[in-house]
């Protein structure tokens, strides 16, 4: 209770306030729990109420979402939850409101309605669950499918190359992008809850196993014998090192990234490259979010950070301007307004 905001202690709301009675129809091991858990973990935490809270969902497994959560909640249509969250946000600005969707749904058939909402910067929160596969229908490859992945689409392996997400996002204008493990349910809530705290479109990608379609799709990362040097957790202020003895680095030379050892051919550590994830210029945040395995380790954390004017603030203050300066005010003002003419 001490770290938590004045507002939260006053609700007094815990994890129980925002579990629903239905069962949870995931399969066992499915990372989908995780992340519900961590989201029950954080509404409690935000310091607001729990009936101006709102889950919106598309089509897909992470779209259950609104069923499981005591909230309101939209389950809508595939891809085109951020045309729904974008509506209610727009209907009441007050609310909180929290976009579930999968790869499959924001990036393949809701991709348009993706890139705009992020564009805008509308004051939501999207979590985007990264299995790389389309669970719900069996197995088909998705638009974050590994390049040759032999799926029920592609048997003889994926051509497409993939999005990564981190890139689509910045590239869209986004001023908030993290990214988080199903694996690692702290700090995952930990991500959760600085998205939450930030004024505009906040999109966190959860690399999450999908047991079934795509077993093991992020090993590299969550593997215990390989996830210290795949795995970069990012911290604001400091230099980007990783690895299982913390000797190695990433350095910027010229335009690009390079991973190195701490210690060899004169490297210390003060030659790192410092995280900032509120510079403006987008430039270094790419390159961080496009980090892959096996070249480079993954980037865990928050990768960007930057404030902007949103999207539904600029038009509440549109209407606000219309409504002080019309000469309009009420509907007979409006029926009564310009030429009139009495038919007898």
């Amino acid at each position: 209770m001490e770290n938590m905001p004045l507002e939260a202690q006053a609700l007094q709301l815990t994890k129980d306030d925002f579990a629903s009675d239905q069962m949870v129809k995931w399969c066992p091991g499915c990372g989908d729990h995780a992340i519900l858990h961590a989201v029950e973990n954080v509404f409690p935490n935000l310091g607001i109420a729990k009936e101006d809270f709102v889950v919106v969902s598309g089509i897909g497994c992470s779209s259950r979402f609104p069923y499981y959560m005591n909230t309101y909640g939209v389950h809508g249509i595939h891809g085109r939850a951020a045309a729904l969250a974008t509506g209610v946000k727009l209907a009441n600005p007050k609310l909180s409101v929290w976009m579930i969707t999968g790869d499959g749904d924001c990036m393949a058939i809701g991709g348009n309605h993706f890139i705009h909402t992020i564009r805008r910067n509308i004051d939501i929160n999207i979590l985007l669950f990264n299995n790389k596969i389309y669970g719900l229908t069996k197995g088909q490859f998705s638009p974050t499918t590994p390049q040759g992945s032999k799926t029920k689409t592609s048997p003889q392996g994926t051509f497409e190359r993939p999005f990564n997400p981190g890139e689509l996002v910045i590239g869209s204008q986004g001023n908030f992008f993290a990214r988080a493990l199903d694996t690692n349910p702290k700090a995952m809530t930990t991500v959760f809850l600085e998205a939450a705290k930030h004024k505009g479109t906040s999109v966190v990608e959860i690399l999450q196993n999908c047991v079934i379609f795509f077993n093991k799709a992020h090993e590299l990362i969550t593997n215990k014998e390989t996830r210290d040097d795949n795995q970069l957790w990012l911290e604001h202020g400091k230099p980007l090192i990783f690895g299982k003895n913390k000797n190695k680095g990433i350095v910027l030379r010229g335009t690009r990234l390079e991973v190195v050892t701490i210690g060899e051919h004169g490297i210390t550590e003060s030659d790192l490259l410092v995280h900032d994830q509120y510079e403006k210029d987008p430039g270094i945040h790419m390159m961080i979010a496009r980090m892959m395995p096996p070249e480079f380790p993954v980037a865990l954390g928050i990768i960007r950070s930057v404030g902007a004017v949103t999207f539904d603030q600029s038009m509440m203050d549109v209407i606000e301007h219309e409504q002080a300066t019309s000469r309009i005010k009420t509907a007979d003002d409006l029926l009564q307004s310009g030429p009139t003419w009495t038919i007898d």
